[in-house]
């Protein structure tokens, strides 16, 4: 039987974002930025030298998710759905990003994604597998260049 959203709030979002260093601009798999970001528009091609200009440029290694790391990040991505009342659909944390997606409401996908993002370091930190002070996670600044964190919106699912 097909559900039908009457409402103009999305049934869920997918969200996705990436650990520090992990895929940087110029890689060989393409990149995006805000003029890369919509769905069909093509990568930013690859650029050898501008890879080595911003790995040179990050202010610490890159981090790949370890597995104890990956449980922390499981663990505070379904506490907080459970607290906020919101429902996880789907979620798969892999060596240098997390997707999931999760029913939100009416809220706006920025705050699942700072949510996650937030709580999960919190949580590595609790659980002993991360002790820099840095965050692991891309984040979004004034410069659009320095980020890959995104969040992509899902009008149904089916």
């Amino acid at each position: 039987m097909a559900v039908w959203n009457y409402t103009d709030v999305p049934l869920a979002y997918l969200i996705t974002f990436r650990s520090y260093g992990t895929w940087l601009h110029g890689d060989e798999r393409g990149s995006v930025d805000r003029s890369h970001n919509r769905y069909g528009f093509p990568y930013i091609p690859a650029n050898p030298q501008w890879e080595d200009y911003k790995r040179k440029a990050l202010k610490s290694p890159p981090v790949k998710l370890r597995a104890k790391q990956r449980r922390s990040i499981e663990f505070a991505i379904r506490e907080t759905c459970e607290r906020r009342k919101w429902l996880l659909y789907a979620f798969n944390i892999r060596t240098n990003h997390v997707h999931s997606v999760v029913a939100i409401g009416d809220k706006k996908p920025e705050i699942a994604l700072n949510a996650f993002k937030a709580n999960a370091t919190r949580q590595m930190r609790a659980d002993g597998c991360l002790s820099s002070s840095r965050s692991p996670w891309w984040i979004k600044a004034a410069n659009a260049d320095c980020g890959m964190s995104k969040v992509c919106s899902a009008r149904s699912i089916t």
